[in-house]
């Protein structure tokens, strides 16, 4: 089955929404690092959701915010008819290589337009998937309706999956997230930014989405480089850096977000941090 990628204007971080001008070449050299080095990361979130609910042949899933794809990928090989959503045209563009097969035309693989174009014709999505974590952008209003018109394109009583950070304690790299919030905060105001998760986030999303939660688990995700160099790539990629860029410039931003990093550095020169996160399984109505 050939997986169905469109362009969408839903909560994500990156510099390219919908159909606007070309993308700069920073936005294009961080999306690459996003699927390079940065996107493994979460690899154990996917991997437990999927396992959880079985994914297989038979679900179709459509993946809220699907990146550059790997997640799309890894529920594909599993057998699972897949379609993507995603406002960030740099990374859905490295999704298409990954999903597309080679000698078919493209205009069969990305569909321009709404939320609706992704859907499979004539069915419903049995799983719609939001591991984008909680609090990395978009605010819970705009969440909330993302997931309310993705719920509408389900059968009903089909899960929804929500990804989100696990408790601060446990999450090492809250502290280097917090240079992003610290250096963006003349943008706070405007919802700009990185933001502590709550330890209700999931829930109350699934609340205002009017979904029915149905089971919830943690992950551990570590967060390993090759080398600080590689480290500060990668976090610069997740897009949570975007409003510190703005207001402080990436001279500024590199240079306290690689001293950030040094307690995480190994004595062989890679960096580790560890992490858990949490997902919500909920249910349409």
């Amino acid at each position: 089955m050939s997986p169905t990628l469109v362009r969408h204007q839903l909560p994500n971080t990156g510099a390219m929404r919908g159909d606007g001008p070309a993308a700069p070449a920073g936005a294009r050299e961080r999306a690459r690092d996003w699927a390079e080095i940065q996107e493994r990361m979460l690899v154990p979130l996917y991997e437990a959701a999927y396992d959880r609910l079985g994914v297989g042949p038979g679900t179709r899933l459509l993946a809220l915010g699907c990146g550059s794809g790997l997640a799309l990928l890894l529920a594909a090989a599993r057998g699972a008819q897949v379609s993507g959503v995603d406002a960030d045209e740099c990374r859905l563009e490295l999704a298409r290589e990954r999903l597309t097969p080679e000698g078919m035309p493209d205009a069969t693989r990305l569909v321009s337009g709404g939320l609706a174009d992704a859907a499979p014709e004539d069915t419903a999505f049995t799983v719609v998937t939001a591991f984008h974590p909680v609090g990395c952008g978009g605010g819970p209003e705009e969440l909330a309706g993302s997931l309310t018109a993705a719920a509408a394109l389900a059968e009903r009583g089909s899960a929804v999956v929500l990804g989100g950070w696990g408790p601060v304690e446990r999450c090492a790299t809250t502290g280097v997230l917090r240079v992003a919030q610290r250096l963006a905060e003349p943008a706070a105001a405007f919802g700009a930014g990185w933001r502590l998760a709550g330890r209700d986030d999931l829930e109350e999303l699934a609340d205002r989405a009017g979904l029915r939660p149905d089971g919830s688990g943690r992950v551990s995700c570590p967060f390993g480089y090759a080398d600080l160099a590689s480290a500060v790539r990668g976090m610069l990629s997740t897009g949570l850096f975007d409003a510190a860029l703005e207001v402080a410039g990436a001279r500024l931003v590199e240079k306290e977000l690689t001293e950030a990093l040094h307690p995480y550095r190994r004595p062989d020169g890679t960096v580790w941090m560890p992490n858990v996160f949490r997902y919500l399984i909920a249910r349409t109505r």
